[in-house]
């Protein structure tokens, strides 16, 4: 590991006297030798975090010294460098600018899903949701990022979140509860929607969807500190899509709109399910990468710009 001693977690050059500039470069030099994709922001977060500063103090306190801080920035980098995520490290992340606490039960919110959050939204807007009380239902919840999301914008939501974890839906609960929407949700621990009854006008989910063959080839971040029970999706990584799919015309109300996270070149697979079980045409969202996202059942033609229909009647663009 380089620049880091297995045995004592120190780095060479972090002491007391060492001040955080010094320290920032440092810790970024070693992170950008070890390929880490992003050196100097992870140098950043974990400097901040294990030394109790403010992005700012960066700037405008730069000969400030690490003083009893050392071990703990020290530590941290050693943590990183064993390629442990930062979000790990800080047991808390962002997403849609609300905090969210992790544990070893949760994955890390990612960017990517709040594009499934911009389109539930879309939708509802779209749709005329929003004009009386609405429920969702949020399965694999995890840390109850897209619930919580969803509930800080839709005041007139009551939201259900439901995992297969304790554990994950602990957190949930916390999460609600420290983003100010507790007393419109409920989390509960269950196998998908398989005990829970309708109706709901929203459905959303993040589901397992890496295929079970290819989980020891991923990245060692996610390999070694991701939670397998929220990323494997089976064979051909379509497990729990069938899970939700077998339960969703029970449980949506007649206005009721489905929102799911698909992996790469999932799509069409995840819309010919949702054909199969009776849901209706559908489309694909995709994210500012350009990637196809999120799979909407059904699709309202408010959402001509971003949404393509991948089965039904026409290959067109939703007019």
């Amino acid at each position: 590991m380089s620049g880091c001693d297995d045995t004592t977690q120190t780095i060479p050059g972090l002491e007391p006297a060492t001040t955080i500039a010094s320290a920032h470069r440092l810790v970024t030099a070693l992170f950008r030798r070890a390929g880490l994709s992003t050196p100097e922001l992870d140098a950043r977060l974990l400097l901040c975090h294990a030394a109790g500063l403010e992005r700012r103090d960066l700037i405008v306190s730069p000969e400030r010294r690490l003083g009893d801080c050392a071990e703990a920035v020290a530590a941290a980098a050693c943590r990183r460098l064993e390629r442990e995520p930062v979000a790990r490290i800080l047991g808390h992340w962002e997403f849609w600018g609300l905090d969210f606490d992790l544990n070893a039960a949760t994955l890390v919110p990612r960017p990517d899903t709040e594009t499934l959050v911009e389109a539930a939204l879309a939708e509802v807007r779209s749709a005329g949701l929003g004009r009386a009380p609405i429920r969702v239902l949020d399965l694999g919840t995890g840390s109850g990022a897209i619930l919580v999301a969803l509930l800080r914008e839709l005041n007139n939501a009551f939201g259900v979140g439901v995992d297969r974890s304790m554990a994950a839906a602990g957190a949930a609960r916390n999460n609600a509860r420290r983003n100010g929407v507790a007393d419109r949700a409920v989390f509960v621990v269950g196998d998908w929607g398989g005990a829970l009854s309708g109706p709901f006008d929203l459905v959303v989910s993040n589901p397992p969807y890496i295929r079970h063959e290819t989980l020891t080839t991923l990245e060692l971040e996610v390999v070694q500190h991701d939670p397998a029970l929220a990323l494997d999706g089976g064979v051909d990584g379509l497990d729990a899509y069938r899970a939700i799919i077998a339960d969703l015309r029970r449980l949506l109300s007649p206005r009721g709109r489905v929102f799911l996270e698909v992996g790469a070149g999932q799509a069409q697979d995840v819309l010919n399910l949702l054909a199969a079980a009776g849901t209706g045409p559908g489309g694909v969202r995709h994210d500012l990468a350009g990637r196809e996202r999120v799979v909407i059942v059904p699709a309202s033609s408010a959402e001509a710009a971003q949404l393509v229909p991948v089965y039904g009647e026409t290959r067109k663009h939703l007019a």
